[in-house]
Protein backbone atom coordinates (compact mmCIF):
# COMPACT_ATOMS: atom_id res chain seq x y z
CA UNK A 1 0.00 0.00 0.00
CA UNK A 2 1.75 3.56 -1.18
CA UNK A 3 0.27 6.72 0.43
CA UNK A 4 -0.48 10.20 -1.00
CA UNK A 5 1.08 12.67 1.65
CA UNK A 6 1.45 16.99 1.18
CA UNK A 7 4.79 18.35 2.34
CA UNK A 8 4.93 21.50 2.30
CA UNK A 9 8.44 24.00 2.78
CA UNK A 10 10.62 25.82 0.60
CA UNK A 11 11.20 23.75 -2.77
CA UNK A 12 14.70 21.66 -2.82
CA UNK A 13 16.16 19.38 -5.47
CA UNK A 14 14.78 16.05 -5.29
CA UNK A 15 16.22 13.06 -7.62
CA UNK A 16 12.57 12.07 -8.73
CA UNK A 17 12.59 15.78 -9.71
CA UNK A 18 9.81 17.28 -7.46
CA UNK A 19 9.81 19.48 -4.85
CA UNK A 20 9.15 19.11 -1.20
CA UNK A 21 5.89 21.45 -2.04
CA UNK A 22 4.51 19.01 -3.82
CA UNK A 23 1.90 15.74 -3.57
CA UNK A 24 3.94 12.59 -3.35
CA UNK A 25 3.58 8.90 -2.64
CA UNK A 26 4.68 7.83 1.03
CA UNK A 27 5.48 3.99 1.59
CA UNK A 28 4.12 2.68 5.04
CA UNK A 29 6.33 2.19 7.74
CA UNK A 30 6.08 -1.80 7.96
CA UNK A 31 6.00 -1.48 3.91
CA UNK A 32 9.57 -0.01 3.91
CA UNK A 33 10.75 -1.96 6.43
CA UNK A 34 9.73 -5.01 4.27
CA UNK A 35 11.72 -3.43 0.65
CA UNK A 36 14.38 -2.79 2.87
CA UNK A 37 14.96 -5.84 4.39
CA UNK A 38 14.87 -7.56 0.52
CA UNK A 39 17.65 -4.92 -0.26
CA UNK A 40 19.52 -5.99 2.79
CA UNK A 41 19.70 -9.44 1.68
CA UNK A 42 20.00 -9.53 -1.89
CA UNK A 43 24.12 -8.93 -2.40
CA UNK A 44 25.16 -11.92 0.31
CA UNK A 45 25.00 -14.90 -1.76
CA UNK A 46 26.32 -12.51 -5.31
CA UNK A 47 29.67 -13.02 -3.13
CA UNK A 48 29.09 -16.28 -1.76
CA UNK A 49 27.54 -19.18 -2.80
CA UNK A 50 26.68 -17.84 -6.28
CA UNK A 51 29.85 -16.31 -7.17
CA UNK A 52 31.57 -19.34 -6.11
CA UNK A 53 29.50 -21.39 -8.58
CA UNK A 54 30.79 -19.33 -11.17
CA UNK A 55 34.26 -19.39 -10.76
CA UNK A 56 33.72 -23.24 -9.96
CA UNK A 57 32.27 -23.70 -13.64
CA UNK A 58 35.09 -20.81 -14.91
CA UNK A 59 38.06 -23.40 -13.65
CA UNK A 60 39.56 -21.54 -10.88
CA UNK A 61 41.65 -23.48 -8.64
CA UNK A 62 39.66 -24.43 -5.50
CA UNK A 63 42.18 -22.85 -3.25
CA UNK A 64 41.79 -19.47 -4.59
CA UNK A 65 37.46 -20.10 -4.55
CA UNK A 66 38.30 -20.46 -0.78
CA UNK A 67 40.01 -17.46 -0.38
CA UNK A 68 37.24 -15.62 -1.60
CA UNK A 69 35.67 -15.99 1.46
CA UNK A 70 37.70 -12.97 2.68
CA UNK A 71 35.79 -10.53 0.63
CA UNK A 72 33.20 -11.16 3.19
CA UNK A 73 35.25 -9.19 5.76
CA UNK A 74 33.28 -5.85 5.22
CA UNK A 75 30.35 -7.81 7.18
CA UNK A 76 32.63 -8.25 10.29
CA UNK A 77 34.04 -4.60 10.22
CA UNK A 78 31.18 -2.65 9.56
CA UNK A 79 31.65 -0.93 13.08
CA UNK A 80 34.73 0.61 11.27
CA UNK A 81 33.59 3.09 8.99
CA UNK A 82 29.56 3.23 11.11
CA UNK A 83 30.07 6.20 13.19
CA UNK A 84 30.94 8.44 9.77
CA UNK A 85 27.20 7.06 8.45
CA UNK A 86 25.83 8.54 11.66
CA UNK A 87 27.87 11.62 11.24
CA UNK A 88 27.44 12.64 8.19
CA UNK A 89 24.31 13.02 6.96
CA UNK A 90 23.83 13.73 2.58
CA UNK A 91 22.20 16.92 1.46
CA UNK A 92 19.32 14.47 0.19
CA UNK A 93 17.11 12.40 0.90
CA UNK A 94 17.02 12.57 4.85
CA UNK A 95 19.82 11.44 7.10
CA UNK A 96 18.92 7.73 6.73
CA UNK A 97 17.26 7.30 3.07
CA UNK A 98 19.77 9.28 1.60
CA UNK A 99 22.48 6.94 2.39
CA UNK A 100 19.74 3.78 1.69
CA UNK A 101 19.71 5.30 -1.64
CA UNK A 102 23.13 5.83 -2.16
CA UNK A 103 24.48 2.77 -0.95
CA UNK A 104 22.16 0.94 -3.36
CA UNK A 105 23.08 2.84 -6.31
CA UNK A 106 26.58 1.94 -5.54
CA UNK A 107 25.75 -1.86 -5.56
CA UNK A 108 24.06 -1.64 -8.73
CA UNK A 109 27.04 -0.15 -10.33
CA UNK A 110 29.52 -2.58 -8.75
CA UNK A 111 27.19 -5.48 -9.53
CA UNK A 112 26.86 -4.61 -12.92
CA UNK A 113 30.40 -4.48 -13.46
CA UNK A 114 30.69 -7.74 -11.95
CA UNK A 115 28.55 -8.96 -14.77
CA UNK A 116 31.13 -7.60 -17.26
CA UNK A 117 33.88 -9.49 -15.48
CA UNK A 118 35.71 -12.72 -16.85
CA UNK A 119 36.78 -14.73 -14.22
CA UNK A 120 39.55 -16.54 -17.02
CA UNK A 121 41.18 -13.44 -17.37
CA UNK A 122 41.21 -10.98 -14.61
CA UNK A 123 40.36 -13.16 -11.54
CA UNK A 124 41.61 -10.21 -9.46
CA UNK A 125 39.65 -7.21 -11.04
CA UNK A 126 36.69 -9.31 -10.02
CA UNK A 127 37.62 -10.18 -6.57
CA UNK A 128 38.06 -6.47 -6.19
CA UNK A 129 34.85 -5.79 -7.47
CA UNK A 130 33.08 -8.94 -5.06
CA UNK A 131 34.47 -6.51 -2.47
CA UNK A 132 32.68 -3.55 -3.62
CA UNK A 133 29.82 -5.44 -3.30
CA UNK A 134 30.44 -7.15 -0.26
CA UNK A 135 31.62 -3.04 1.16
CA UNK A 136 28.68 -1.54 -0.22
CA UNK A 137 26.48 -3.87 1.21
CA UNK A 138 27.81 -4.08 4.83
CA UNK A 139 27.08 -0.29 4.30
CA UNK A 140 23.50 -0.37 3.51
CA UNK A 141 22.99 -2.93 6.57
CA UNK A 142 24.49 -0.23 8.51
CA UNK A 143 22.10 2.53 7.73
CA UNK A 144 18.76 -0.19 6.95
CA UNK A 145 19.54 -1.66 10.23
CA UNK A 146 19.88 1.72 12.11
CA UNK A 147 16.74 3.23 10.36
CA UNK A 148 14.17 0.02 11.38
CA UNK A 149 15.37 0.98 14.73
CA UNK A 150 14.70 4.37 14.70
CA UNK A 151 11.53 4.10 12.67
CA UNK A 152 9.84 1.86 14.61
CA UNK A 153 8.81 1.82 18.48
CA UNK A 154 8.83 -1.08 21.21
CA UNK A 155 5.76 -2.34 20.11
CA UNK A 156 6.38 -2.69 16.26
CA UNK A 157 9.51 -3.63 16.58
CA UNK A 158 9.23 -7.36 16.73
CA UNK A 159 6.45 -7.24 14.02
CA UNK A 160 9.17 -4.79 11.84
CA UNK A 161 11.80 -7.72 12.81
CA UNK A 162 10.03 -10.16 11.40
CA UNK A 163 9.22 -8.68 8.35
CA UNK A 164 12.47 -7.90 8.06
CA UNK A 165 14.15 -11.05 8.36
CA UNK A 166 11.72 -12.74 6.28
CA UNK A 167 12.46 -10.32 3.32
CA UNK A 168 16.58 -10.64 3.83
CA UNK A 169 15.78 -14.71 3.30
CA UNK A 170 13.66 -14.11 0.02
CA UNK A 171 16.37 -11.94 -1.45
CA UNK A 172 19.37 -14.38 -0.52
CA UNK A 173 16.37 -17.17 -1.99
CA UNK A 174 16.65 -14.86 -5.53
CA UNK A 175 20.56 -14.23 -5.09
CA UNK A 176 21.17 -17.97 -4.38
CA UNK A 177 18.84 -20.51 -5.81
CA UNK A 178 17.04 -18.74 -8.39
CA UNK A 179 20.20 -17.26 -9.93
CA UNK A 180 22.01 -21.11 -9.85
CA UNK A 181 19.11 -22.34 -11.77
CA UNK A 182 18.69 -19.10 -13.99
CA UNK A 183 22.69 -19.34 -14.95
CA UNK A 184 21.48 -23.12 -16.30
CA UNK A 185 19.63 -21.20 -18.76
CA UNK A 186 21.68 -17.84 -18.81
CA UNK A 187 24.96 -16.56 -19.17
CA UNK A 188 26.59 -15.36 -15.77
CA UNK A 189 26.53 -11.56 -17.31
CA UNK A 190 22.64 -12.03 -17.35
CA UNK A 191 22.33 -13.00 -13.76
CA UNK A 192 24.52 -10.40 -12.80
CA UNK A 193 22.87 -7.61 -14.79
CA UNK A 194 19.31 -8.98 -13.65
CA UNK A 195 20.55 -8.74 -9.99
CA UNK A 196 22.25 -4.98 -10.45
CA UNK A 197 18.49 -4.17 -11.61
CA UNK A 198 16.81 -5.99 -8.39
CA UNK A 199 18.74 -3.30 -6.41
CA UNK A 200 17.08 -0.09 -8.37
CA UNK A 201 13.60 -0.48 -6.43
CA UNK A 202 15.47 0.01 -3.18
CA UNK A 203 17.04 3.35 -4.73
CA UNK A 204 14.10 5.04 -5.67
CA UNK A 205 11.72 3.38 -2.90
CA UNK A 206 14.54 5.58 -0.41
CA UNK A 207 12.57 8.45 -1.29
CA UNK A 208 9.15 6.99 -0.83
CA UNK A 209 10.07 5.69 2.61
CA UNK A 210 8.69 7.40 5.76
CA UNK A 211 11.61 9.85 7.63
CA UNK A 212 12.42 8.57 11.01
CA UNK A 213 10.89 10.65 13.51
CA UNK A 214 13.47 9.58 16.27
CA UNK A 215 17.73 9.78 16.61
CA UNK A 216 19.83 12.83 15.88
CA UNK A 217 23.27 13.20 14.48
CA UNK A 218 25.90 13.53 16.90
CA UNK A 219 27.56 17.04 16.90
CA UNK A 220 31.42 15.76 16.47
CA UNK A 221 33.41 13.02 14.65
CA UNK A 222 34.76 12.35 17.90
CA UNK A 223 31.40 11.89 19.37
CA UNK A 224 30.36 10.03 16.94
CA UNK A 225 33.35 7.51 17.30
CA UNK A 226 33.63 7.36 21.34
CA UNK A 227 30.38 7.74 22.21
CA UNK A 228 28.78 4.81 21.05
CA UNK A 229 30.93 2.70 22.53
CA UNK A 230 31.49 4.43 25.91
CA UNK A 231 27.87 4.56 26.33
CA UNK A 232 27.56 0.94 25.48
CA UNK A 233 30.39 -0.37 27.56
CA UNK A 234 29.01 2.05 30.82
CA UNK A 235 26.08 0.92 31.60
CA UNK A 236 24.56 -1.60 34.24
CA UNK A 237 24.86 -5.28 32.50
CA UNK A 238 26.78 -4.25 29.52
CA UNK A 239 29.51 -7.54 30.19
CA UNK A 240 26.55 -10.05 30.20
CA UNK A 241 24.47 -8.17 27.76
CA UNK A 242 27.57 -7.97 25.27
CA UNK A 243 28.09 -11.98 25.97
CA UNK A 244 24.59 -12.93 25.54
CA UNK A 245 24.20 -11.04 22.45
CA UNK A 246 27.43 -13.44 21.28
CA UNK A 247 25.94 -16.87 22.13
CA UNK A 248 22.07 -16.94 22.03
CA UNK A 249 21.50 -18.10 18.74
CA UNK A 250 24.96 -20.29 19.27
CA UNK A 251 22.92 -23.14 19.57
CA UNK A 252 20.62 -22.82 16.34
CA UNK A 253 23.98 -21.71 14.50
CA UNK A 254 25.88 -25.21 15.96
CA UNK A 255 22.99 -27.28 14.94
CA UNK A 256 22.63 -25.89 11.23
CA UNK A 257 26.48 -25.78 10.80
CA UNK A 258 26.27 -29.65 9.64
CA UNK A 259 22.89 -29.84 7.79
CA UNK A 260 23.97 -30.43 4.45
CA UNK A 261 26.31 -33.27 5.10
CA UNK A 262 23.75 -34.64 8.09
CA UNK A 263 21.28 -35.67 5.38
CA UNK A 264 24.05 -36.43 2.97
CA UNK A 265 24.89 -39.01 5.44
CA UNK A 266 21.17 -40.53 6.05
CA UNK A 267 21.14 -40.69 2.23
CA UNK A 268 18.83 -37.81 0.71
CA UNK A 269 20.16 -36.67 -2.84
CA UNK A 270 20.61 -32.42 -3.08
CA UNK A 271 17.46 -32.50 -4.58
CA UNK A 272 15.28 -33.41 -2.14
CA UNK A 273 17.48 -31.53 -0.11
CA UNK A 274 17.62 -27.87 -1.54
CA UNK A 275 13.63 -28.36 -1.93
CA UNK A 276 13.36 -28.91 2.20
CA UNK A 277 15.99 -26.51 3.44
CA UNK A 278 15.14 -23.00 0.62
CA UNK A 279 11.60 -24.66 0.25
CA UNK A 280 9.84 -25.71 3.95
CA UNK A 281 12.84 -24.66 5.82
CA UNK A 282 12.29 -20.50 4.39
CA UNK A 283 8.33 -20.82 4.48
CA UNK A 284 8.16 -22.35 8.10
CA UNK A 285 11.22 -19.83 9.22
CA UNK A 286 8.84 -16.78 7.71
CA UNK A 287 5.87 -17.91 9.33
CA UNK A 288 7.27 -18.56 12.92
CA UNK A 289 8.95 -14.98 12.69
CA UNK A 290 5.58 -13.37 11.87
CA UNK A 291 3.58 -15.14 14.06
CA UNK A 292 6.40 -14.16 17.01
CA UNK A 293 6.21 -10.55 15.87
CA UNK A 294 2.40 -10.55 16.03
CA UNK A 295 2.33 -12.20 19.59
CA UNK A 296 5.38 -9.47 20.78
CA UNK A 297 3.18 -7.03 20.31
CA UNK A 298 1.27 -7.74 23.49
CA UNK A 299 4.17 -9.74 25.40
CA UNK A 300 7.16 -7.94 26.99
CA UNK A 301 10.63 -8.15 25.29
CA UNK A 302 11.91 -10.02 28.22
CA UNK A 303 8.54 -12.73 27.58
CA UNK A 304 9.38 -13.15 24.23
CA UNK A 305 13.09 -13.69 24.86
CA UNK A 306 12.50 -16.58 27.24
CA UNK A 307 9.62 -18.27 25.61
CA UNK A 308 11.32 -18.15 22.34
CA UNK A 309 14.43 -19.17 23.44
CA UNK A 310 13.25 -22.44 25.57
CA UNK A 311 11.64 -23.26 22.56
CA UNK A 312 14.71 -22.65 20.19
CA UNK A 313 16.56 -24.55 22.04
CA UNK A 314 14.10 -27.62 22.64
CA UNK A 315 13.90 -27.44 18.52
CA UNK A 316 17.99 -28.34 18.16
CA UNK A 317 16.97 -31.85 19.82
CA UNK A 318 14.45 -32.23 16.67
CA UNK A 319 17.72 -33.73 14.28
CA UNK A 320 18.57 -36.47 17.27
CA UNK A 321 15.25 -38.15 16.34
CA UNK A 322 15.87 -37.74 12.24
CA UNK A 323 19.77 -39.56 13.19
CA UNK A 324 17.83 -42.36 14.82
CA UNK A 325 15.06 -43.14 12.12
CA UNK A 326 17.33 -42.82 9.72
CA UNK A 327 16.38 -42.07 6.30
CA UNK A 328 12.56 -40.65 6.34
CA UNK A 329 11.30 -38.16 3.76
CA UNK A 330 8.28 -36.93 5.59
CA UNK A 331 10.33 -36.84 9.40
CA UNK A 332 13.03 -34.96 7.49
CA UNK A 333 10.65 -32.33 5.95
CA UNK A 334 8.89 -32.45 9.64
CA UNK A 335 11.95 -31.65 11.44
CA UNK A 336 13.41 -29.15 9.17
CA UNK A 337 10.08 -27.23 8.97
CA UNK A 338 9.51 -27.20 12.68
CA UNK A 339 12.92 -25.88 13.22
CA UNK A 340 12.69 -23.23 11.12
CA UNK A 341 9.75 -22.17 12.60
CA UNK A 342 10.98 -22.04 16.28
CA UNK A 343 14.22 -20.33 14.74
CA UNK A 344 11.88 -18.31 13.44
CA UNK A 345 10.36 -17.32 16.60
CA UNK A 346 13.75 -17.12 18.19
CA UNK A 347 15.41 -14.66 15.68
CA UNK A 348 12.40 -12.00 15.96
CA UNK A 349 12.91 -11.63 19.76
CA UNK A 350 16.33 -11.07 19.29
CA UNK A 351 16.62 -9.00 16.42
CA UNK A 352 13.55 -6.88 18.36
CA UNK A 353 16.52 -6.91 21.39
CA UNK A 354 19.46 -5.54 19.21
CA UNK A 355 17.15 -2.65 18.05
CA UNK A 356 16.08 -2.07 21.52
CA UNK A 357 19.87 -2.58 23.02
CA UNK A 358 20.43 0.89 20.90
CA UNK A 359 20.45 4.66 21.68
CA UNK A 360 18.90 6.29 19.37
CA UNK A 361 21.76 9.04 19.16
CA UNK A 362 24.55 6.30 17.98
CA UNK A 363 21.69 3.83 16.92
CA UNK A 364 24.11 2.60 13.32
CA UNK A 365 27.34 2.05 14.82
CA UNK A 366 25.91 0.65 18.25
CA UNK A 367 23.82 -1.89 15.86
CA UNK A 368 27.11 -2.54 13.37
CA UNK A 369 28.73 -2.97 17.49
CA UNK A 370 26.00 -5.80 18.18
CA UNK A 371 25.72 -7.28 15.19
CA UNK A 372 29.24 -8.07 14.69
CA UNK A 373 29.16 -9.91 17.45
CA UNK A 374 26.11 -11.90 16.67
CA UNK A 375 28.05 -12.50 13.57
CA UNK A 376 30.82 -14.50 15.83
CA UNK A 377 27.91 -17.48 16.32
CA UNK A 378 27.86 -17.79 12.71
CA UNK A 379 31.53 -17.84 12.34
CA UNK A 380 33.93 -18.10 14.55
CA UNK A 381 32.06 -19.99 17.37
CA UNK A 382 30.73 -22.65 15.52
CA UNK A 383 34.66 -23.75 13.94
CA UNK A 384 34.69 -26.59 15.96
CA UNK A 385 31.69 -28.37 15.00
CA UNK A 386 33.45 -30.98 12.53
CA UNK A 387 35.80 -32.20 15.23
CA UNK A 388 32.23 -32.19 17.94
CA UNK A 389 30.20 -34.41 15.07
CA UNK A 390 33.66 -36.51 15.07
CA UNK A 391 33.73 -37.65 18.56
CA UNK A 392 29.99 -37.77 19.45
CA UNK A 393 28.38 -38.92 16.10
CA UNK A 394 25.33 -37.25 14.90
CA UNK A 395 23.29 -37.86 17.91
CA UNK A 396 25.75 -36.55 20.30
CA UNK A 397 26.29 -33.36 18.25
CA UNK A 398 22.79 -32.62 18.18
CA UNK A 399 22.29 -33.15 22.51
CA UNK A 400 25.65 -31.06 22.31
CA UNK A 401 24.24 -27.75 20.47
CA UNK A 402 21.05 -28.02 22.30
CA UNK A 403 23.24 -27.83 25.25
CA UNK A 404 24.94 -24.41 23.52
CA UNK A 405 21.46 -22.64 24.61
CA UNK A 406 21.80 -23.33 27.93
CA UNK A 407 24.36 -20.58 28.72
CA UNK A 408 21.97 -17.68 26.89
CA UNK A 409 18.73 -19.07 28.61
CA UNK A 410 20.63 -18.73 32.23
CA UNK A 411 21.83 -15.44 31.46
CA UNK A 412 17.85 -14.07 30.63
CA UNK A 413 17.22 -14.67 34.60
CA UNK A 414 19.45 -11.46 34.87
CA UNK A 415 17.12 -9.40 31.65
CA UNK A 416 15.88 -6.81 34.36
CA UNK A 417 18.91 -6.11 35.73
CA UNK A 418 20.10 -4.61 32.40
CA UNK A 419 20.09 -1.22 31.73
CA UNK A 420 18.42 -0.37 28.44
CA UNK A 421 18.80 2.67 26.88
CA UNK A 422 15.53 5.27 27.16
CA UNK A 423 14.18 5.25 23.51
CA UNK A 424 11.17 7.34 24.03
Amino acid sequence: MVVMVVTQGHPSWHPLGMSQATVRLKLPSMSAVLLFGFASGLPLALTGSTLQAWLKGAGVDIRLIGLLSLVGLPYNLKFIWSPLLDRFPLPFGGRRRGWIALSQLALGCALASMAYADPGRSLGGLCLLALAVAFFSASADIVIDAYRTELLDEKEAGLGASFHVGAYRCAMLVAGAFALWLSDHASWKAVYMLMAALTLPGFFLAFLAPEPRRGGSPRSLRQAVVEPFRELLLRRGAGEVLVFVAIFKLGDMFATALTVPFLKDLGFTNTQIGLATKGVGLISLIVGGVLGGLLMRCWTLRRALITFGLVQAAANLLPLALSLAGYNQFLMLGVLGAENFCWGLGTTAYTALLMRLCDLRNTATQYAVLSSLMALSRTVLVAPAGWVKASAGWPGYFIFAACLAIPGLLLLLRFDRWQLPDQA
